[in-house]
């Protein structure tokens, strides 16, 4: 992806989570980016187009380096708490995104939800394949509940962001490995 179109993405996500996909409008995001409107056509067929990208990519992201770290890591549980560092980083640096992603799902056309869809279930995969190896007899919808529990707590961080971000950070990675790591 070229830098100029991730820029365009970057802002999109700033001024999507500040106002809503729905309260900018594509002269506005081509005003934040230092173009025009129609100028904005050059990288993108459609305002629809900027959010499929936006989420589609930072879904394909999330899944990639999530396979990747626990692929690369000592064991099971060091690939758990690989997970979490990573969605941890994630969380802190896209707060935008996340909610973005919470509050304008429903404007997503109804392939790239799908697509979306689809890579959220591949990273809850890997993150549940994982549970289940450091936890003996766990079930895989169970693995999966446990997953989503962690993402809504390490997600939250767009709305409970109180401290610096290396203290959040810690706080976050602490609860997270304390509440999936916990003998089931």
């Amino acid at each position: 992806m070229s830098p100029r179109r991730q820029q365009i993405l970057d802002i999109a996500a700033d001024l999507f989570a500040q106002r809503g996909f729905h309260g900018v409008s594509v002269a506005d995001l081509g005003a934040a980016c230092g173009i025009s409107g129609p100028a904005l056509y050059k990288h993108f067929p459609s305002k629809d187009a900027v959010l499929a990208e936006m989420l589609v990519s930072i879904s394909e992201e999330l899944l990639a380096v999530g396979r990747q770290r626990a692929g690369t890591a000592a064991g099971p549980t060091d690939a758990v708490a690989a997970l979490v560092e990573w969605h941890v980083e994630f969380a802190l640096a896209h707060r935008a995104l996340i909610v973005v992603q919470d509050r304008d799902w429903s404007s997503l056309a109804d392939d790239a939800r799908e697509q979306v869809r689809a890579l959220q279930r591949a990273y809850v995969d890997v993150w549940a394949g994982q549970l289940r190896l450091v936890h003996e007899g766990l079930g895989l919808d169970r693995a999966r509940a446990m997953a989503h529990v962690a993402f809504g707590l390490l997600n939250s961080t767009p709305h409970s962001s109180l401290l610096p971000d290396d203290q959040m950070h810690e706080l976050l990675r602490d609860m997270a490995l304390g509440a999936l790591l916990s003998p089931r």
